[in-house]
């Protein structure tokens, strides 16, 4: 935490993005004799620093705009995120020479979007409204459609054959079931947070909220991700109706911004510190087409589902357009999801050491040339109010 705040203060001085910094300090740390030797495994990630990062940016949303947007995000985070992954799954086929399941699990993890950085730039940038929304809602539910579709995927490739129906069917069962989990996790929360008046007891609450709502799905092998999310856009949009108080409510975004901050600095810092023992050397050239192909598969997903909303009321500009397809960064989900492979999978080191260098690249090739953009973008907003 230290190191986190140190790397902060100089990344908002030099002007970089805080998570170049961080994963910058990472490899620093990593060759520092007699530093510490954290290990990076899909638990740590998965179930304790996953939850915070999902409920603080959930809890922000504002549903009269999210639901406006719906159509759009839904179809970016489903559709978007199959076409990512086909054009990734083909692509590691044809040109990497991977069978075709391995590509498709790596096609499915790779797919989500982490937008920790970009968000944070926006912050720094004071870009606020529909564009934030949009990156924002959009990374939370593919996070969940990512994981869903690389559970299936992994279940393929080790053997376990199902029919498209059954396939159908288990993606209803998680999805809903997640959704589900979430609202009943939520709904015992506010009825019991309106019984108090006390902020530290709201507080609480929500940790509870954040936390009980992932671990009870995935218990049932439900979507642990899409239950956090609804529990936070239920308690950030329902808690004003009293069942939190004003006081609470401070409190409740000033502890979870913390937490967040905590999350986002571990993940990154121990990125940092695993890509030392990362022997890309070994794979770099598979490793380079797939950043390349990932980044395509972005394009495919983002243009496409656009240009079918440019007659409607929700049209995206060109200009935004773009933003989002930059802005799909990749980060802590698909390393989890990679770290959680079954040791008997084909190709498990290769997609493990691929999706750490689609990481790492995505954090420094998209992370720091996105700032710019923003800036650019923010500017003329200013003009054409003023």
């Amino acid at each position: 935490m230290l190191v986190a705040a140190i790397v902060g203060v100089l990344a908002q001085r030099v002007h970089i993005p805080y998570s170049v910094g961080l994963v910058l300090a990472g490899i620093v740390l990593a060759f520092i004799p007699y530093s510490a030797d954290l290990p990076l495994n899909p638990d740590l990630i998965f179930v304790t620093l996953l939850p915070p990062l999902v409920f603080e940016a959930a809890f922000q949303l504002p549903w009269h705009s999210l639901r406006r947007d719906l159509p759009l995000i839904l179809l970016l985070a489903s559709v978007g995120v199959v076409l990512a992954a086909g054009v990734t799954t083909v692509g590691m086929h044809f040109i990497a020479g991977w069978p075709w399941l391995a590509a498709l699990v790596f096609g499915m993890l790779i797919a989500a979007t982490d937008p920790v950085s970009v968000i944070a730039a926006f912050k720094e940038c004071g870009i606020k409204g529909r564009l934030r929304l949009l990156m924002e809602a959009e990374s939370l539910f593919n996070d969940g459609t990512a994981a869903v579709g690389f559970g299936i995927a992994v279940a393929l490739a080790m053997g376990q054959h199902s029919s498209v129906l059954e396939l159908a069917r288990t993606l209803v069962v998680v999805v809903g079931g997640g959704i589900a989990s979430g609202a009943l996790v939520a709904g015992a929360i506010l009825l019991l947070a309106g019984r108090t008046a006390d902020h530290l007891f709201e507080l609480t609450f929500t940790t509870v909220a954040a936390y009980g709502s992932f671990l009870l799905a995935e218990h049932f092998h439900l979507s642990g991700i899409l239950a956090t999310v609804t529990a936070a856009i239920m308690l950030g949009n329902l808690g004003h109706l009293g069942a939190i108080t004003a006081r609470g409510r401070e409190a409740v975004e000033a502890f979870w911004e913390f937490a967040a901050f905590v999350a986002n600095s571990l993940i990154f810092l121990l990125l940092g510190l695993q890509l030392e023992h990362q022997h890309f050397s070994n794979i770099w050239l598979t490793a380079a087409a797939a950043v390349v192909i990932v980044i395509l598969g972005r394009a495919v997903a983002v243009y496409p589902i656009s240009w079918l909303f440019s007659r409607s009321s929700l049209r995206v500009s060109f200009e935004h357009q773009n933003l989002l397809f930059w802005g799909g960064l990749r980060g802590a989900l698909a390393l989890a999801l990679a770290l959680g492979l079954p040791l008997e999978m084909p190709l498990r080191y290769e997609i493990i050491t691929v999706s750490f260098a689609v990481v790492a690249s995505s954090i420094f090739l998209q992370g720091l040339t996105i700032p710019p953009l923003l800036r650019r973008v923010a500017a003329r907003e200013r003009e054409s109010t003023s």
